[in-house]
């Protein structure tokens, strides 16, 4: 066995030389970082400064808001329906109080307008961001919770 290995020698090809490293000049040194947060406020500037962009959010931040408008949608409940003089006024909880909301009245963090008041459930149009930055409505509805008591 030792005599047949002593024999045998495998054929192998030599490896080729490695190619030479040629390093490149970095150009982009002074340029502003794609990462930085600097980038980002100065294309929400120019974004800002186009005309028509927030036609629908302009008439919202120029008006007063409303105590609902501080806690998100989620955490409140309709929990009543009152008839005054006519007019609906839905009873909404949020945490541990109650309000008296009516049509035109707002909810929510997105500019949630109330249209329209059942006896089943608050409808409203809110304003939010598309994946594109656009705003856009979008319609939501909160609705009666019987039995609800904290």
């Amino acid at each position: 066995m030792n005599e047949q290995r002593s024999t045998v020698r495998p054929k192998i090809e030599p490896i080729s030389e490695p190619k030479r490293f040629v390093p490149q000049a970095y150009v982009s040194a002074e340029a502003l970082s794609p990462f930085s947060s600097e980038k980002l406020a100065r294309l929400l500037r120019a974004e800002a400064g186009k005309a028509g962009t927030s036609a629908l959010l302009a008439p919202e931040l120029n008006r007063r808001k409303e105590p609902l408008e501080a806690l998100p949608l989620d955490t409140m409940n309709m929990v009543g329906l009152l008839d005054k003089s006519g007019q609906k006024v839905a009873l909404v909880r949020a945490g541990t109080l109650l309000y008296q909301v009516r049509v035109g009245n707002y909810l929510g963090q997105n500019y949630g307008r109330v249209t329209r008041i059942n006896e089943t459930e608050i409808t409203l149009r809110e304003i939010v961001q598309d994946a594109s930055g656009e705003w856009i409505e979008r319609p939501a509805t909160l609705q009666l919770q019987e039995g609800t008591r904290k």
